[in-house]
């Protein structure tokens, strides 16, 4: 089997809501642009993968997608996934870790149909459902950040998770009223965004590990190593980063010799598809902590990481980042949650989700090839 084509889709994505998730995404609303990449083989099996998000467009990853790992994969065999991630990562300087991800998803949705099985499956099921928890966008009172944990704990989700405003009082005071309004054994957890500065994620984090918050997320800059040590000295909540640390599966190594973080993060866009996500989790086990994997920005992505979830132990929940119009476009059916807060394996062969072909032809925009 050879892959005897590439192609890269662009199609609108439109009824975006106003939305933002912390001072590194702003406000962002109306249109976007998704990338349905395409891996075509001599045999007939195809491989796919979205690029883009709601906040971030293809366009911005597209062209070097095409120019320089579209030579990587041509003439070459999908199913040796390890060989072409390690050639795709060559060209890193050349293109972005978005782009090498879509590959990677679209190299894997090919080993699971040609396999005959989902992609968890071949990865080596772990289980067959995870628990979800709902990940706010930031909310205009803490009125409406109290409501919507409370909503969704009623529905059965196992946890709720905060991106503030980042004023760090008001942010305090939300946690507080979040946690009034769910209990004291729900599970709660906070996203700052890499907003703070060290005094003020000092003071955060004290405030929240006296509400038993469950984690504390991304206090500080994503490459700030030096603080991030000192904060974890200093706090006992375990504190989660990594997720957007400089580069690939490599980056993690400084983040564990230094113990600056109590969990590893990631996504199949940020660390550049299935196979980093798999290599980190299984690095993470080996230090007995857990990776937990962030959403992926489009529905596709969400099912690939899903796939990992489900391979793998040391990741405890599944994120849903909301709105859902924000982060669920382009598919038949998206990855819904059921009444216990539960999501499921998917069964079908790789990847497993139905993509809307006739949405994308009628939100078509230009086809790279």
């Amino acid at each position: 089997m050879k892959i005897n084509d590439v192609t890269l889709t662009l199609f609108t994505w439109d009824g975006i809501p106003a939305t933002t998730y912390g001072q590194h995404t702003g406000s962002f609303q109306g249109n976007s642009e998704l990338g349905l990449l395409k891996i075509m083989t001599d045999e007939g099996v195809e491989g796919h993968a979205f690029l883009g998000s709601a906040s971030r467009g293809a366009e911005l990853d597209a062209t070097s997608l095409i120019r320089h790992l579209k030579p990587v994969l041509m003439g070459k065999n999908p199913l040796d996934r390890e060989r072409l991630y390690q050639d795709l990562w060559r060209r890193n300087r050349h293109t972005t870790l978005r782009a090498i991800g879509a590959a990677d998803v679209a190299l894997w949705d090919i080993g699971g149909k040609v396999a005959g099985m989902p992609i968890h499956r071949l990865l080596g099921s772990y289980r067959d459902s995870v628990p979800a928890y709902a990940s706010s966008a930031v909310q205009d009172s803490r009125e409406a950040y109290a409501e919507e944990a409370a909503g969704f704990k009623a529905k059965g989700w196992r946890a709720y998770k905060i991106h503030p405003p980042i004023r760090w009082r008001e942010d305090i005071a939300i946690c507080r009223a979040v946690r009034e309004a769910v209990g004291d054994e729900y599970q709660l957890m906070l996203d700052c965004t890499w907003s703070y500065n060290y005094e003020t994620a000092l003071r955060v984090g004290r405030a929240i590990e006296e509400l038993d918050y469950y984690w504390y997320e991304d206090p500080l800059a994503d490459d700030d190593i030096y603080n991030c040590v000192k904060l974890r000295q200093k706090l006992d909540i375990p504190i989660m980063a990594t997720e957007y640390s400089p580069g690939g599966f490599q980056s993690y190594a400084p983040w564990l010799m230094l113990q600056a973080t109590d969990f590893l993060r990631g996504d199949v866009a940020v660390k550049a598809g299935i196979t980093t996500l798999i290599k980190t989790a299984h690095l993470a086990e080996a230090f007995h902590m857990n990776y937990e994997v962030h959403h992926g920005g489009n529905s596709l992505n969400n099912f690939a990481n899903l796939h990992v979830i489900l391979a793998i132990a040391n990741c405890e929940f599944f994120e849903v980042l909301l709105p859902d119009e924000a982060q669920k476009y382009g598919l038949v059916e998206d990855i819904v949650v059921d009444g216990q807060g539960m999501v499921h394996a998917p069964t079908a062969p790789g990847l497993g989700a139905r993509i809307d072909f006739e949405l994308i032809a009628r939100k078509q925009i230009a086809v790279l090839s």
